[in-house]
């Protein structure tokens, strides 16, 4: 799949390719709504014999108005990284993504400027599909009956699809997040169809774990906001040929020192239950630094907790991994 950072202009970008069917949205976590949407458009792109494409918002579009009206409980919680948006997107067999930057320039585009420049010149579309409830342009004007109209004038289709449902309950990035925030990820895996997954390259933390017993595995989440938060039953990938049990805290860890390195940002501390003797962490060239790795979420044992004291701290630690052994049967 190829990545553009922007909206490319065809007439100058020779990869983009001279016509697609696109589709619009944040794709949050692309979830199995989001696959049958993807699904449908890479049908309708091979039928007019053009490219599937996808454009996304980075930030999303809410993070940006919160930010911008200093207000950060508007923002969203964060399903997906960025890495792993992009990750599933090309799973789903798209051929291009745009990975438009939301800012005042796009937030400030009138709609009929978004589909004469954006949509016809520099992309060329020939196949527009949206969602039900798609809004586009300064303070959210554009419609789907107004691209309808425009795609008639201009010479594009234009399709909407409406909501997909499991069991009877309408699945959404919004579902997602509740499940996550709520600890339930058996409901988070119905609806995206795979574990939650977070992936990335492996990061040197503030060495704590291993002066403990308990070396990790670090990933920053990029977002400041993740959608889930605690202690996880894990699976780790991208080590060994097969997965790795573990334990691990998402989250944010505050530092006292501000010159720590993880500076209180979003962590994704992994301690696996079983350590291939060559993966050594131990070591500042240790073979797991810089590897890029998968982790998914199984199951939450609780919310993170706070020690009075680091004999504290490892008795839980110690807790947690009697208790993730016992739920993967170790």
């Amino acid at each position: 799949m190829k990545i553009f950072h922007g909206v490319p202009n065809r007439g100058i970008h020779h990869t983009l390719a001279s016509a697609c069917a696109l589709t619009i949205g944040n794709f949050d976590g692309v979830h199995r709504g989001h696959q049958a949407m993807l699904a449908l458009l890479t049908n309708e792109a091979r039928l007019r014999g053009v490219k599937s494409c996808v454009m996304v918002f980075e930030p999303h579009p809410r993070d940006y108005f919160a930010q911008r009206l200093q207000r950060s409980e508007l923002a969203p919680a964060r399903i997906a990284t960025l890495r792993d948006k992009l990750a599933a997107l090309q799973e789903c067999g798209i051929d291009q993504c745009i990975v438009l930057p939301f800012n005042e320039a796009v937030a400030s585009q009138s709609p009929d400027d978004f589909i004469r420049k954006t949509l016809v010149e520099n992309l060329g579309v020939r196949y527009v599909l949206v969602g039900d409830d798609f809004r586009f342009g300064a303070k959210r004007a554009g419609d789907y009956d107004l691209l309808d109209q425009a795609g008639s004038q201009l010479g594009f289709d234009v399709a909407r699809m409406m909501s997909y449902e499991v069991h009877g309950l309408r699945v959404s990035s919004s579902a997602v997040r509740d499940a996550l925030q709520a600890g339930e990820l058996g409901d988070a895996q119905a609806l995206l169809g795979r574990p939650y997954r977070i992936s990335g390259h492996v990061v040197h933390g503030r060495k704590l774990g291993r002066t403990l017993g308990f070396r990790t595995l670090n990933l920053r989440f990029q977002h400041w906001k993740p959608a889930a938060s605690g202690i996880f039953v894990v699976a780790v990938h991208g080590l060994t040929t097969d997965p790795i049990p573990g334990v691990a805290n998402l989250g944010v860890r505050p530092s006292l020192d501000p010159t720590d390195v993880n500076g209180g940002r979003v962590l994704l501390e992994t301690h696996c239950l079983t350590w291939p003797e060559r993966l050594d962490t131990a070591r500042e060239d240790g073979e797991a630094y810089g590897k890029i790795i998968a982790v998914d979420l199984l199951h939450k044992l609780h919310d993170e907790r706070k020690y009075d004291s680091l004999e504290a701290l490892i008795a839980g630690i110690e807790n947690d991994c009697k208790d993730a052994r016992a739920f993967l049967n170790l």
